[in-house]
């Protein structure tokens, strides 16, 4: 199975526990089963845990080849390099992963690709699944604040959603791999 197929496999496997049909659906466009799904996360698992195992952005090159981009950036006082792959389910979005001096990972999730338009926010209704990335729900919905994830490759973030009506709610969103999956609250 090539590396990119496999990779968006390992994607959605965390993002089933949220969302199954949206899942089931992908696995059908991408024209395989759920052992396939399985083994494929297994292996990434076993790459990343085994002894000696490779680390830094390494597991990820080895995976999905040379990044579409390499950039770095500014966070704080530190500078990193963010490398970015292109996912062939999501053709808008980008996997992208934040490196720390010295190669560690920082971050490493779904972000909008650089020219493809962001979903418009300005509802709760207008978050639905896989709609948008933490990024852009941060800024829709300014201030928010992010929280700590129930499992890995998961992020929360709380903020305050205007209504349908315009009443403002208070809302905790939950992400994975930094996709939008459903509001907790």
């Amino acid at each position: 199975m090539p590396g990119p197929l496999a990779f968006q496999l390992v994607l959605l496997r965390r993002m089933a526990d949220h969302q199954p049909g949206l899942v089931e659906a992908a696995l059908r466009e991408l024209d395989v089963s759920r052992a396939q799904q399985r083994e494929a996360n297994k292996r990434w698992q076993a790459r990343l845990h085994a002894p000696g195992a490779r680390t830094g952005a390494r597991p990820y090159r080895a995976l999905l080849g040379t990044p579409e981009t390499v950039t770095t950036r500014r966070v704080g006082d530190l500078t990193c390099e963010a490398l970015r792959w292109p996912v062939p389910l999501w053709p808008d979005l980008r996997f992208e992963v934040l490196t720390a001096p010295g190669g560690a990972v920082w971050n490493a999730w779904l972000v909008r690709a650089p020219g493809a338009p962001a979903p418009r926010l300005r509802t709760a209704d207008d978050l639905t699944p896989w709609s948008c990335t933490v990024d852009e729900a941060a800024r829709a919905f300014a201030p928010a604040r992010p929280l700590e994830g129930d499992a890995p490759n998961r992020w929360n973030l709380w903020a305050t959603l205007p209504g349908p009506t315009g009443e403002l709610r208070s809302a905790v969103l939950e992400f994975t791999w930094g996709l939008f999956q459903r509001r907790l609250s």
